[in-house]
């Protein structure tokens, strides 16, 4: 599901313009982007949690070169989902083996 999907599936099912969805769900996106930034973790309650996780420095190889590089420690975004929202998703009756490559092509006959 893309963003457009998203924007689409709200609208709906809300009878909100699509516009308004769009400018909120960005106003949202651009909120979690400058807390993480600031160092500020953000918390949905049942949803979950987009954090930082701190990566410890390494030595990285440069395989081209064939040197070893100093990575130094750095944080990445991520998402901790909440407990339910797992729960709900282990109890989902889905089929995934058609969901590989993200784009499927419904359109398609043979």
């Amino acid at each position: 599901m893309r963003k457009a999907d998203v924007v689409n599936s709200i609208a709906e099912k809300t009878g909100i313009p699509k516009v308004d969805i769009l400018v909120a769900l960005e106003a949202f996106f651009k909120e979690v982007k400058t807390s993480l930034i600031e160092g500020e973790p953000v918390y949905v309650r049942g949803f979950g949690s987009f954090i930082l996780k701190k990566r410890a420095a390494k030595i990285g190889r440069n395989i081209k070169k064939n040197i070893a590089v100093e990575i130094p420690e750095h944080y990445i975004p991520a998402f901790k989902p909440a407990k339910e929202f797992v729960q709900a998703v282990k109890n989902s009756t889905h089929d995934m083996t058609d969901s590989g490559d993200g784009g499927s092509n419904e359109n398609t006959s043979i």
